[in-house]
């Protein structure tokens, strides 16, 4: 029996220990997409107790505190940052098989030195030493990514963002990590939801564009994205039920918009063509720019309209939606590809029944201007464990290139959560170790070694060209 989380976690053969440790931990990280928060980077936060690193905003943890039966006081309520870490105790021992053990644990490993399983009786002794580490120096936001072994984070950014932490760290000599923007236009687009006219109301008044028809709304846009873009921005990101193609004329989507604006009801059949007409302009506009497009979709959101009047969105209330249709995503991309407008792009879905549909779909769309131009992204979310990482990555080597991959992700808004790099690298390294020990590969570490290198690392940077 091995012992419980050593140096050689989830490495089951000789092959994945040698290529892990020799190869993957030594590459440094770029979490080219997150949702932390650049003013806690630029003011050098410090956290006074483990809850708030752990349970602050970690709707992940918070699921699972009501899995096991406890009450929201001690969730997102007002119990003590030690009741809530005793709370989160208790339902860790019961989180057998869930990644949330395996990272909760890696956290305490390499951020605190603490390598005993945490149970509900030595919580409180725990819970003290991780605060007085957290004291120490070392334990501040730029420190903790600086001992990660970061060297690029993109941030998650609305166009109407002022991106001023962002450069106030640019300007900072005194830390060398690279805090970029990323462009999250959801709000301009999302033209179904009861707030998006007075979004554009302030789209308008920060681009200097006055926005009564869809040509007004593109040099709005542009505008910001040109301000994103002298400030670093190289990437782009959108949440989306699901990839829709829907196509209309620019007099239709003047209509539509025009309508919203007067505070008129809009079809579903004309939100889907304004959210496509909008997709096409935007994708457009990152292949000029030569930014990378994530599309992340597949999620049902908000289920518990009871506890979403409580506390709100992205508090652990959301599920995988199993809508998405492949004929629309394909439809789109060939639209952007049919004038050579279609950018770099990284397509996830939440439902993993759609691995294979990605894998086949990204092959129809590559060409000679970048390796691996159309990607699979990672394991998002709900999938980002042991068996929806390797599904993901044995879905992606069977229908296409695994070694072209830019990897991992954190997704995360705690500072703690670059050992989810780590996780990854890990299962990484045992996929390939057990496809070399079974004869499917060779056991050549030049080849090997650097596809270990490129997928943790090097594909990422060159990709993005950060």
């Amino acid at each position: 029996m091995q012992e419980f989380m050593t140096k050689d976690f989830l490495l089951s053969t000789e092959t994945a220990k040698k290529l892990y440790h020799e190869y993957a931990a030594k590459m440094p990280i770029i979490d080219y997409h997150c949702h932390i928060n650049p003013k806690e980077i630029a003011e050098d936060r410090k956290f006074e107790t483990i809850t708030q690193v752990w349970l602050g905003g970690d709707h992940y943890k918070w699921r699972q505190m009501r899995s096991n039966g406890i009450d929201e006081k001690y969730i997102t309520g007002d119990a003590s940052d030690r009741e809530k870490f005793r709370a989160w105790a208790a339902t860790l021992e019961k989180a057998i098989g869930n990644p949330l053990y395996h990272w909760s644990h890696l956290e305490l490993q390499r951020y605190f030195d603490i390598y005993e399983p945490l149970t509900t009786e030595n919580c409180d002794k725990i819970f003290d030493i991780c605060n007085k580490r957290l004291a120490e120096a070392d334990s501040s936001v730029r420190n903790l990514i600086r001992r990660s072994n970061v060297d690029t984070i993109c941030t998650t950014d609305d166009p109407v963002d002022t991106l001023e932490w962002h450069e106030k760290i640019k300007n900072d000599s005194s830390f060398d990590v690279k805090v970029l923007p990323a462009w999250r236009p959801d709000k301009a687009m999302n033209i179904e939801k009861p707030d998006f006219c007075a979004y554009i109301e302030k789209l308008s008044e920060v681009s200097g564009v006055k926005i009564s028809c869809f040509d007004d709304l593109a040099k709005a846009l542009i505008n910001r994205m040109e301000y994103f873009n002298e400030r670093g921005c190289r990437v782009s990101d959108h949440g989306l039920n699901y990839v829709t193609y829907k196509p209309a004329t620019e007099e239709e989507l003047d209509h539509i918009l025009a309508k919203k604006l007067d505070g008129e009801e809009i079809s579903k059949d004309e939100e889907l063509k304004f959210k496509t007409g909008f997709m096409l302009f935007v994708g457009r506009e990152y292949h000029r720019l030569g930014w990378v497009m994530q599309l992340h979709y597949g999620a049902k959101r908000d289920n518990n309209r009871l506890m979403f009047n409580k506390i709100g969105p992205d508090t652990g209330y959301d599920a995988i939606n199993n809508y998405a249709p492949a004929a629309e995503l394909a439809d789109f991309l060939n639209a952007l590809n049919a004038t050579d407008e279609l950018p770099k792009t990284i397509i996830y879905s939440l439902n993993p029944c759609d691995n294979a549909v990605i894998g086949t779909i990204i092959g129809c769309f590559q060409d000679g201007s970048a390796v691996g131009k159309i990607q699979q992204g990672s394991a998002w979310w709900f999938n980002d464990h042991k068996t929806g990482m390797t599904e993901q990555m044995t879905s992606l080597a069977n229908l296409g290139l695994l070694a072209n991959f830019v990897g991992m992700l954190t997704d995360s808004r705690s500072f703690l959560s670059y050992t989810r790099h780590e996780y990854f690298r890990r299962i990484l390294c045992d996929l390939l170790g057990k496809w070399v020990e079974n004869g499917e590969y060779p056991a050549d570490y030049r080849v090997l070694g650097d596809i270990v290198r490129n997928i943790s690392y090097n594909n990422c940077r060159n990709y993005f060209g950060f």
